[in-house]
């Protein structure tokens, strides 16, 4: 299962990690969120000890969104070593995930 990343744990959990974080900003009420709300779940099963993979609640969370400047969402950040090493914006197939995964894990 996915980790729930939080204002209270993100410095733990992502920045303070040396495995790269796949970091899904989403909300309730996105469509496109819960549409890739299933392949962030696969990734999560997938690469379960290798990859952090989570997500953040933008409307439960707004300290780390506005730190990272997410103004629209689904937004996935990619982290490693305390910095964003890429990003995707919007709903993405699966595919796109797994290459910016194998790109930067």
């Amino acid at each position: 299962m996915a980790h729930e990343f939080t204002d209270a744990n993100f410095q733990v959990e992502v920045l303070d990690s040396d495995k790269l974080s796949v970091i899904d900003f989403w909300a309730e009420w996105c469509g496109p969120c819960r549409a890739i709300g299933p392949v962030i779940e696969e990734l999560a099963k997938e690469y379960d000890g290798k990859v952090n993979v989570g997500k953040v609640n933008v409307d439960h969370n707004p300290q780390i969104s506005m730190n990272y400047g997410i103004t629209s969402i689904p937004a996935i950040l990619f982290v490693k070593g305390g910095q964003v090493v890429d990003k995707l914006v919007g709903a993405q197939p699966k595919a796109n995930f797994l290459k910016k995964i194998e790109q930067h894990k």
